[in-house]
């Protein structure tokens, strides 16, 4: 044990604001959607800041991009840590960037300490952790999980994903054998922004993270009937809108009757032929429900896909259900936990338990090795947004507080 050692926290907010820069709004965020140009430039940055620090940058067929620190026995498993460097279009400029750009730091001090440890460092960014094509694509390729299925049928749209693989020269076969041999990972950590309040609002200033909640996307198709919209009376038509409009309402008062810890959002919708002077014949609506609790989570399923069917047998329309994939609830590995509090007490750090309400990339290694993650204070909990905002002594608490757990397990 090494409490006394601290990061370079002057160097780490150097790199931090050259990343800012890449892809970045002019009003404090950044758009880096995954295999755009600027996500492909902030990659480019990122290994020569890998290179130029002497590490080994390290890409797989996944694109996931990383640096490797050989500070533990030759060929023994890997503690991974980081996050990712792509963005929600018109995003905050900390969510992921701080968890790669801590990652990396905590890299270049082990190294500059020459220390040896019981596991070899990677810091780690994964591809398409945002969910604009797949979601927590490079991270269930790393754990063999990705299917050819998450691929014909991807949430972003499949022209999109071929678009975007050419763009960043990757194979669907590489990106389906990107998976690491078993006993090669020794436990992921990600230091992540909370993205909500609860820390403001408790005064802490860690979220020691008990488990990250389930996500579930569907898109449903509320299929009527395309009519004159001037000379087709109310009564007649067979208007997909209503059955789409009549199910988002009936979804939030279900959450909110019956499901209070629990979350759903209808992200956008899409309506066939979309003129002002047709009857809707279609409509697409875009759906992702959230649980931290892996059966509440089953019966939400079932629960919205009744309400779903309720609202087109009320309006006489049809309904294609396409299920676009899930990732289960993921609880915290109890013995990380145990070390991050550990962690926090010896830097005086005040913290917190607290369940996560977005999803990470742990949930793609949960089974694989011990995964445990750390928040840090979001001001206002604003996040997906330029307002996202997280102050530097926190970021650097957080560092610090993930440097102090990596040598607690490592050392």
């Amino acid at each position: 044990m090494t409490p006394d050692i601290r990061i370079n926290a002057d160097r780490m907010h150097r790199a931090f604001d050259e990343l800012a820069a890449i892809g970045a709004t002019g009003d404090g965020g950044v758009d880096r959607p995954t295999f755009s140009e600027a996500h492909l430039a902030a990659r480019a940055w990122f290994r020569r800041q890998i290179e130029q620090s002497g590490l080994i940058f390290r890409v797989d067929g996944a694109g996931n991009h990383s640096a490797f620190l050989p500070c533990g026995p030759e060929g023994g498993p890997s503690i991974l840590l980081g996050s990712h460097l792509d963005s929600v279009p018109r995003g905050g400029r900390f969510d992921g960037a701080l968890g790669v750009m801590a990652a990396l730091e905590i890299l270049r001090t082990v190294q500059e300490r020459d220390l040896r440890l019981k596991f070899n460092l990677e810091a780690m960014d994964f591809t398409d952790e945002e969910g604009t094509l797949v979601g927590l694509l490079g991270s269930s390729a790393l754990a063999g999980r990705l299917t050819q299925e998450n691929l014909r049928e991807p949430r972003g749209g499949r022209d999109r994903l071929l678009e975007g693989m050419q763009r960043a020269g990757l194979t669907e076969l590489g990106m389906l054998n990107s998976g690491r041999p078993a006993g090669s990972l020794g436990g992921y950590l990600e230091l992540h922004i909370e993205q909500g309040k609860r820390l403001e609002r408790l005064g802490r200033n860690i979220g020691i993270v008990s488990a990250i909640v389930g996500i579930w996307s569907y898109r449903l198709s509320y299929v009527g009937r395309a009519d004159h919209a001037g000379s087709t009376t109310m009564q007649d038509r067979r208007d997909a809108a209503l059955g789409a409009a009549a199910f988002t309402l009936a979804a939030r008062q279900l959450l909110m009757r019956d499901f209070p810890d629990c979350v759903v959002n209808v992200g956008r919708m899409e309506f066939a032929p979309g003129a002002f002077n047709i009857v809707p014949a279609r409509v697409d609506v875009s759906l992702e429900f959230r649980s931290p609790d892996a059966a509440e989570f089953e019966k939400l399923n079932k629960a919205l896909l009744t309400a779903a069917k309720e609202q087109a047998d009320r309006y006489g329309l049809g309904l294609d259900t396409a299920d676009l994939g899930r990732h289960d609830p993921c609880p915290m590995d109890s013995a990380v936990q145990q070390a991050m509090t550990a962690a926090c007490e010896d830097l005086a750090l005040s913290y917190v338990s607290l369940a996560s309400g977005a999803g990470h990339d742990g949930q793609s290694l949960a089974g694989l090795c011990p995964v445990g993650m750390l928040f840090v204070p979001s001001v206002d909990g604003a996040s997906h947004s330029p307002r996202e905002y997280t102050a530097w002594p926190d970021c650097v608490n957080g560092a610090n507080a993930l440097l102090q757990i990596v040598l607690r397990l490592a050392s």
